[in-house]
């Protein structure tokens, strides 16, 4: 279990109020790669240790914090996608056959039995769902029914950063508790004692996300794509789009995708608002081309790359999606 982050002490003694009378369920929710989850481990942890710390944290000494460092707590529940688990375990399910990003419904029924049963250790028995909008139709409805008749001392935590994806009957049975993203300032000095070189430009690429940033820091995935991109994308009026789509076929098209959303987001966000929350580096050429582009057209560009997007895990040929995206880019300024 991670210790809470500096960001999360308000969050923190917010959750704790609630003890004396806790819903059901918890919907927990806000940007990704601020540390929901931690922060609702972290909770589940409290309500289930012994002897819980003044400030509420778990005293990691008893047999129920025990339990938990082996995963192991009879009760406790962690449902997650199977790609999830395995990314974290290192593993590959046999056969070649790549892990669901979902979570199924199967995974929900084997609740049933834990939600009729007594807790082993006479307190609370709790489920922690992460990301909850993961949850296929099926598992969602199979939840809903668990969430409609809820059994006594048993609580459901519940973590999204797209609480938009979940059925709005499953959000009106949860309390909802927001998690704040972390100030800049704060984030920036979290990732200084990790040891990330340039924290400011990681952070405002991450959209001032400090585990995000951390990660894309260490593992430097992409940082050569995204480089060769920007300089390319800098300069619209020059661009090669099938030249760039060559060099860039084999790159992650999430992360390719991603830059781009950013930096139409910036030159949008130049216009309306006269920010940058991306490209800090980079705002007097994100003001030079605002300049030359209209707002319905980034609109009308944002929904293009959305669509991509959300195919950017099926099995399409990313050169091509790529070509026209940077098509499209490049009309944008043409006049």
């Amino acid at each position: 279990m991670k210790q809470l982050y500096p960001w999360q002490s308000i969050p923190w003694q917010a959750l704790q109020g609630l003890r004396t009378r806790l819903p059901h369920a918890i919907l927990l929710k806000g940007t990704q790669g601020i540390g929901k989850l931690d922060l609702a481990l972290n909770f589940a942890h409290s309500l289930l240790c012994a002897h819980p710390l003044s400030d509420g944290m778990p005293c990691q000494k008893c047999d129920s914090c025990h339990w938990l460092a082996q995963d192991s707590h009879p009760d406790f529940r962690f449902i997650q996608p199977d790609a999830l688990t395995s990314q974290e375990d290192g593993e590959e399910k046999s056969g070649g056959k790549k892990p669901s990003r979902e979570i199924s419904v199967e995974q929900i029924r084997g609740l049933a039995s834990f939600a009729n049963l007594s807790a082993h250790c006479g307190g609370y028995r709790v489920v922690l769902i992460n990301p909850a909008e993961t949850m296929n139709h099926n598992a969602a409805n199979s939840l809903l029914k668990t969430l409609e008749e809820p059994t006594e001392n048993l609580l459901f935590l519940l973590v999204t950063h797209k609480p938009q994806q979940l059925l709005p009957t499953i959000l009106s049975r949860c309390l909802g508790f927001d998690v704040p993203t972390p100030t800049r300032e704060q984030g920036v000095n979290w990732l200084k004692l990790q040891g990330v070189s340039n924290p400011e430009q990681a952070l405002a690429q991450t959209g001032l996300a400090p585990l995000q940033a951390l990660i894309w820091a260490e593992s430097g995935e992409g940082a050569d794509e995204r480089n060769m991109l920007l300089a390319a994308i800098r300069q619209p009026t020059k661009l090669d789009a099938l030249a760039l789509a060559e060099s860039l076929q084999r790159s992650s098209p999430i992360h390719v995708i991603h830059c781009l959303q950013q930096w139409c987001h910036d030159l949008a966000s130049v216009q309306l608002a006269d920010s940058v929350r991306y490209f800090p580096d980079q705002t007097d050429t994100l003001i030079k081309l605002s300049k030359g582009v209209s707002t319905f057209s980034l609109m009308q560009f944002q929904k293009e790359l959305q669509e991509a997007r959300r195919a950017a895990f099926h099995p399409l040929n990313f050169k091509l999606v790529l070509e026209s995206l940077l098509m499209s880019y490049r009309q944008l300024f043409v006049a």
